[in-house]
């Protein structure tokens, strides 16, 4: 049974949703999620002989909230990781992350390979760093109207989110899934001027297999009260980040890893990641080839939880051998 407690870390209290005894194996969500995300996971890595926790991260949820922007740095996310190991009484972890939870988790391996004994991306593969800050390539590549940049103004994609997180989430899981008719090249991330993030998704009219409204439920609670600003600071950082982590340009992992995503995920057909998703051999030997899930898209934990409940064990038990 998932056990719920407040965690503190330094002078935040973190949010935990927590289930079996053993190695420690930390779940680190995306955006918008929280502990939720990870439902399918709990029980069966739990049942394998692991301890399984997926806190809610700064600023999601049931976490704390810090007000400002600069608080929410890569280097406070990785030291919000380290510092709930250690406070959960472990002296190292393997991470497993989803979206922008796997830039965390990748991240957290790279500066505390100590730390982290193994790490494993869903959906965003191990961070490259490119010749620009990030928001600026993308505003460059597509106008200003890539949704990262969309979310640099505040109050606006704080405000459209917010305003109905039930239809918010409807229609950004069901958007993002797999489920969606396909189009082929992938239809861009695209904000046009005068619309919002979710003008790019429809409300389905009935939700997939995978997705029910029960879950939709749960997840707009968990953000009725938090909202989204929090949540969105991350993408705020994103230049920051860039110019925080040079020191780590050209490193590679030190321990293993491996990277899944869906070949209908959004990020599978961002700009690069035809050359950049192959390379991952070359780039991280430790890492390997990625596993890809045909006909799967953004929410890959929970609409192949099966395939991906498989591959965590397979990988846990590498480590373990």
């Amino acid at each position: 049974m998932v056990e719920h407690r407040t965690v503190t870390v330094g002078e935040l209290r973190l949010h935990t949703a927590e289930e079996g005894e053993g190695p420690l194996v930390l779940l680190l969500h995306g955006f918008p999620e929280c502990w939720y995300n990870w439902r399918h996971q709990f029980t069966p890595l739990a049942g394998a002989g692991y301890r399984v926790v997926a806190p809610d991260q700064r600023g999601y949820a049931r976490s704390d909230r810090p007000a400002a922007v600069e608080e929410y740095t890569i280097l406070h996310l990785v030291g919000d990781v380290i510092g709930l190991i250690h406070a959960l009484g472990a002296r190292q972890a393997v991470v497993v992350g989803h979206d922008l939870g796997s830039m965390v988790a990748w991240s957290t391996a790279l500066m505390r390979p100590d730390v982290i004994r193994g790490v494993v991306g869903l959906s965003v593969p191990p961070p490259q760093r490119g010749p620009v800050p990030p928001l600026q390539a993308m505003r460059e590549r597509f106008g200003g109207q890539f949704y990262w940049n969309y979310f640099q103004t505040p109050g606006v994609a704080d405000a459209e989110l917010a305003k109905d997180p039930h239809a918010t989430f409807r229609r950004v899981m069901y958007g993002l899934s797999g489920d969606i008719p396909h189009s082929d090249p992938p239809v861009e991330p695209l904000v046009p001027p005068g619309k919002g993030f979710l003008d790019l998704f429809e409300d389905p009219e009935e939700l997939p297999g995978w997705l029910t409204e029960a879950d939709i439920d749960t997840l707009a609670t968990e953000f009725t009260e938090a909202g989204f600003t929090s949540a969105l600071n991350w993408y705020r950082n994103f230049d920051r980040n860039w110019q925080l982590t040079a020191p780590w340009d050209g490193a590679q992992y030190r321990m293993p890893g491996r990277y899944l995503t869906g070949d209908r995920d959004l990020v599978y057909g961002f700009p690069g990641m035809d050359q950049r998703i192959p390379a991952l051999p070359t780039l991280h030997p430790t890492v390997g080839p990625a596993h890809i899930l045909p006909g799967c898209g953004h929410w890959i934990a929970e609409e192949r939880p099966g395939e991906v409940n498989a591959a965590l064990l397979d990988f846990l038990g590498t480590l373990n051998s």
